[in-house]
Formats: C-alpha cells, sequence, structure tokens
C-alpha cells in the first residue's frame, strides 16, 4: 500500500522546495506536483491524457473526477512507497471528491496533510523577492493568496476533524522546516 502524504501552503511558503529536498534524502520517497502528474500523464500518449491535453491545451480546468484518477493513478504507479504531493488539493471540491476517492481505494492511504504555514507579509516578501517572472506581481500575488485562503478553513476543520493536519512554522531557515517536516514523515511511515 502506498502512503501519501499531502503538502498545503500559502504561495511562497516553500512547500515545493520543502518536499522535493526531503524526497531527495530518502530512496523510498517519492514527489509530484500535480501539474508533474497531468505532464507526465500527457506525455504517456494514454486516453486520460489526450483528454487532459485538450482541456488544457485550450486553456480550461480539468474536470475533477479525472484530476483524481489522474493523482491516483501516478501514485500507485510511483516506485516508492512513499509519495509526498505538494499544493494539493486547492478547494473543497478537490479534497471532498479525493476524500471520496480514497475511501474505497485499497492501494493508496492519506497518512497526514502537513500544512506550511506562513504570514501573508512573508508569502508576499519571498513571492516578490524572487520576481523571477511576469507573474510575480502585487495583483497577481494577492489573486494566488484569495485563491489559497478561500478554502483554507474548510480543508483545515476538514483534515482536523480526521485528524490528519499537521501543521508546521514555515517561517524559520529551510534546514530546519525540512528537517522538522522530515523528522515527521519519518516517525508517521513508521507508525501507519
Amino acid at each position: 500500500m502506498k502512503k501519501l502524504f499531502l503538502i498545503i501552503g500559502a504561495p511562497g511558503s516553500g512547500k515545493t522546495t520543502d518536499a522535493e529536498l526531503i524526497a531527495k534524502k530518502h530512496d523510498d520517497i517519492t514527489h509530484y506536483s500535480t501539474g508533474d502528474m497531468f505532464r507526465a500523464e500527457v506525455a504517456s500518449g494514454s486516453e486520460r491524457g489526450k483528454l487532459i491535453d485538450s482541456y488544457v491545451s485550450a486553456g480550461n480546468l480539468v474536470p475533477i473526477d479525472i484530476v483524481i484518477e489522474t493523482i491516483v493513478g501516478a501514485i500507485k504507479k510511483a516506485p516508492t512507497p512513499v509519495v509526498v504531493i505538494d499544493g494539493y488539493p486547492r478547494s473543497g471540491e478537490q479534497m471532498t471528491e479525493l476524500d471520496k476517492y480514497l475511501a474505497n481505494e485499497k492501494e493508496v492511504k492519506l497518512v497526514n496533510v502537513i500544512e506550511v504555514v506562513v504570514s501573508e507579509e512573508v508569502a508576499r516578501d519571498r513571492v516578490l523577492g524572487r520576481a523571477r517572472g511576469a507573474d510575480d506581481n502585487n495583483e497577481v500575488f494577492n489573486n494566488r493568496m484569495k485563491v489559497y485562503t478561500e478554502p483554507l478553513a474548510e480543508i483545515q476543520a476538514f483534515y482536523t476533524a480526521k485528524q490528519l493536519l499537521h501543521k508546521i512554522n514555515g517561517e524559520r531557515t529551510i534546514e530546519e522546516i525540512v528537517d522538522d517536516m522530515d523528522n515527521f514523515i519519518q516517525n508517521r511511515i513508521k507508525i501507519s
């Protein structure tokens, strides 16, 4: 059975970097972002990949059932027993649909949802401070932050009720954050 960890956090929280560094440290952990999973599915030439491509290339959102099937399919095919996905779920709908799917899924177990907690001020400083592309501006940041924070209370309440939410302070050094998250994941792998 695959053990799944989801990492959520504001733009600029460092969740992707944290997950990548942890996966690099361990041979038994694979890290994915949802974008990576879609690209891999499209590249595979599968029927689902062609369907995803038809939505993405037209600039449309991929329907939730296809998103969930793609994510669970990628988890099952992962070369390791532990999978870490960052940036998912992004909405109440994504969360509830994944939960429904996993309720009947014997090969994948959601072990924990880790929230990397940073203030909006720290997130803004990090995103605008790195300003790598045209999308790294105040207006875009405000929109990304809104998209993240609007469903956050619902997501936190849902996973807290299931005793799956674990918060990590994302306002420390990258080493401290990664060590904290890695220790938590390693402990959860042992007991789950």
